[in-house]
C-alpha cells in the first residue's frame, strides 16, 4: 500500500561536487536541522550508461545530451580513474520534501543561482560551453553539483529508477510494492521467464518489487503498453555491476 502521508524526493550528489570535496557541505545544507527531512535511503552508485540515459531521458536529442551522460557517469571529472566515478544517491523524506530540497539547491543554472539565490548549493557550480569540431560553441552543460527532483511525479519516477524497494526500510516506503510472481531475466532488451546464457535475474519469485515495475515486465511479455520503459526497470539492477560500455 502506498503511504500517502510521507513525501519523498531524490537527491544526487554529482561527480563535480565529489571532486571538489563538497559532499559534507551538501549534506549539512540538506540536513534535518535545516530541512526537517530525514534520509530514507542512500547508496554510492557507479552510474552505467543505461541508468544515465534513463535519468536524462527528457533531454534525448538535445545538443548537450551526450556530454550530460559523460558528466553523470563521472567520465568528465575522472577520465583516467574509473574507480572514482561515482554519484551519491539519497532519498529524503518528510512534509514538502520536493519543494524544500529544491529551495536549498537553488536554480538549475549556476549563474542564475549566484544572481538569484547567493549561498544556495548550486551557486558554487559552473556552466561549461560545448564546442563542435570547429571550435564553435553549440551549447552548454550545467555542472551544478546536485540533482533534486522537480515534482512529486518526477521524484517517484527517479526514486524507482535509482532504488529497489529493499534499499528503503519497509516502514518508510512511499510507493506501492508487490511480490514477484515468477522469474524474470533480462538480456539484450528482452525479458525471459527462464534463464538464458548471459542474462541477469531481475526478479525472482517472492522478491519485493515496485508494483509498476512488475506491471511493466508483464506488459512487455504480452506486447502491451507499459507504465514505464523496460530500461527504467532494469537499470537499477545493473547498478555497480561491471558493464562493457562503462
Amino acid at each position: 500500500m502506498t503511504n500517502i502521508n510521507l513525501d519523498q524526493t531524490l537527491v544526487l550528489i554529482k561527480p563535480d561536487a565529489l571532486i571538489l570535496s563538497l559532499t559534507g557541505y551538501v549534506l549539512t545544507q540538506l540536513s534535518e536541522f535545516h530541512t526537517g527531512l530525514r534520509i530514507a535511503g542512500t547508496k554510492v552508485v557507479n552510474v552505467n550508461r543505461m541508468l544515465a540515459e534513463e535519468h536524462y531521458a527528457e533531454h534525448r536529442g538535445k545538443v548537450f545530451y551526450p556530454s550530460l551522460l559523460e558528466y553523470i557517469m563521472g567520465k568528465i571529472h575522472y577520465p583516467n580513474v574509473p574507480s572514482k566515478r561515482r554519484v551519491k544517491a539519497i532519498v529524503y523524506q518528510g512534509p514538502g520534501a520536493v519543494e524544500k530540497i529544491r529551495g536549498i539547491a537553488g536554480p538549475t543554472n549556476p549563474h542564475n543561482a549566484r544572481d538569484q539565490k547567493p549561498g544556495c548549493i548550486r551557486s558554487l557550480g559552473t556552466v561549461i560551453p560545448l564546442k563542435n569540431e570547429k571550435g564553435e560553441i553549440i551549447g552548454e552543460r550545467m555542472d551544478n553539483l546536485v540533482h533534486a527532483s522537480a515534482t512529486k511525479e518526477e521524484a517517484e519516477r527517479e526514486i524507482k529508477l535509482w532504488f529497489r524497494p529493499n534499499d528503503i526500510p519497509p516502514g518508510i516506503r512511499v510507493y506501492a510494492t508487490q511480490q514477484s510472481d515468477g522469474h524474470f531475466y533480462y538480456k539484450e532488451d528482452r525479458i525471459y521467464t527462464t534463464y538464458v546464457a548471459g542474462s541477469i535475474c531481475v526478479f525472482a519469485p517472492g522478491d519485493i518489487v515496485w508494483e509498476t515495475d512488475l506491471q511493466t515486465l508483464h506488459a512487455v511479455q504480452q506486447n502491451k503498453p507499459t507504465p514505464c520503459s523496460l530500461h527504467s526497470v532494469v537499470a537499477k539492477y545493473l547498478i555497480n555491476e561491471k558493464c562493457e560500455d562503462d
